[in-house]
């Protein structure tokens, strides 16, 4: 089963993890690598230099970072091959300990999800699509 792990800070005050942290986390993710548990990963550069597109009420629009109201940061995400939803957990908690032992005083979390295949989603029919415009057109 695929999951993606993502990486969240409650706030961008913390600056950049610490070298030996990510040392760390580098040797843990070419472990994983080689054991073809990961599949992809990266971390994310400050909300400063990102922007945010919407769609509401049915208009586009773009804002610029940084993004201050936000409640938490994504920093980074990991996606892996894992044998269950509990062996997931343990290396998310795994991880963590890595934060908690070279990061003292760095808050966040690690949100664990069973990432979904495009063949599981329901086929759409006429009568769902009606339903959904239904639902839009009485929402606006």
């Amino acid at each position: 089963m695929r999951y993606m792990m993502i990486v969240k800070s409650a706030n961008e005050g913390f600056g950049f993890p610490p070298k030996v942290l990510i040392d760390e986390i580098t040797k843990q993710a070419e472990e994983a690598v080689k054991t073809g548990k990961m599949l992809g990963s990266g971390g994310l550069r400050p909300t400063a230099m990102g922007a945010r597109v919407r769609l509401s009420s049915g208009k586009v629009t773009v804002t610029d970072g940084p993004f201050t109201e936000a409640k938490e940061i994504i920093g980074g995400y990991a996606q892996f091959e894992f044998k269950s939803r509990e062996e997931a957990v343990a290396s998310a908690v795994e991880f963590m300990e890595l934060h908690r032992k070279y990061w003292p005083g760095w808050e966040g979390e690690t949100e664990v999800r069973e990432m979904m295949d495009p063949s599981e989603c329901a086929p759409q029919t006429e009568e769902s699509a009606s339903q959904r415009e239904d639902y839009v057109s009485k929402a606006s």
